[in-house]
């Protein structure tokens, strides 16, 4: 018993530096403050942190701010030189190399095919014959809100990470999801609702704010994207705008989710992998039928 309350602690702990990270990206996040935000000393909580979350702080620090500036890049027109400063490089030509190494293409080109695609949807990479029918069998996972901007759901499943790795989930391989449940083009963005989802074993403590929920077994639509979560908006285009209408198929009254294949934290954003599923009415036959 002591062992399991050691374990519950230490993910609470780590699940408040995560959180303070994700929402603090513009201040310095020293190791000292860190360290005290989860109430260990310095000396370990840098060997803690790696042991928990896999990578150093610094490198969630760095791999956080080049996310955010993949989105400002696809979604605003703020210079490329305010972008780099934001992410913490002294120059631009700094931020150029870094952001070329992690996504393949320097920021203007990756803006430039961001735009063009926005304009011109029916010219993009992700074409109606990627779509695949199948049956999903559904999941129990642990389930972290989030409300707001859906870019910024990153910061949930930093939580997420930090609680999992010190409650040892990660003994067995586990999938992650996220849950939609608004049209970003219909809602405020401060009012949009999502969900940051590990796979879990059904009835397991969970951590502060977390909820136990099953994604129902059915019949889905997916897309396998490659590439920066940045880039996703387009998939959603092809499968509402154009493989939906002309498939004969209806939605079910489910939400649109995501299953994440690979780990963000091994590869760089060029070689993610994310599956996109649109819930579809109608059962799912049986093999050979």
């Amino acid at each position: 018993m002591k062992k399991d309350a050691t374990r519950l602690d230490y993910g609470r702990r780590m699940q408040r530096v995560a959180a303070h990270i994700a929402r603090h990206l513009d201040e310095d996040l020293t190791l000292e403050r860190l360290a005290g935000i989860a109430c260990f000393s310095p000396y370990h909580f840098h060997r803690l942190y790696r042991a928990i979350t896999g990578e150093t702080t610094g490198e969630t620090v760095r791999r956080l701010r080049l996310h955010r500036a993949a989105n400002e890049l696809a979604q605003s027109t703020l210079p490329i030189a305010g972008i780099a400063r934001r992410a913490g490089y002294g120059s631009v030509e700094a931020f150029n190399r870094a952001f070329a190494a992690d996504h393949r293409q320097p920021p203007a080109a990756f803006r430039a095919r961001q735009l063009h695609e926005t304009a011109h949807p029916t010219e993009g990479d992700t074409d109606m014959t990627q779509v695949t029918i199948k049956a999903f069998d559904g999941a129990a996972v642990a389930a972290l809100p989030h409300r707001g901007d859906y870019q910024a759901i990153g910061g949930r499943f930093e939580e997420l990470t930090a609680w999992a790795g010190a409650n040892g989930l990660f003994q067995v391989p586990r999938r992650w999801f996220a849950i939609y449940y608004d049209d970003a083009a219909a809602v405020p963005q401060a009012d949009l609702r999502s969900e940051a989802c590990v796979e879990i074993e059904p009835g397991r403590p969970l951590g502060p704010g977390m909820e136990e929920r099953r994604i129902p077994p059915g019949r889905v639509a997916t897309i396998v994207h490659r590439g920066p979560y940045a880039e996703l908006e387009r998939v959603y285009r092809t499968l509402y705008g154009e493989w939906l209408p002309r498939s004969g198929e209806e939605p079910d009254d489910r939400p649109s989710f995501e299953e994440y294949l690979n780990n963000p934290r091994e590869v760089p954003p060029a070689e993610w992998l994310t599956e996109v599923f649109l819930p579809l009415k109608g059962q799912v036959l049986p093999a050979g039928a």
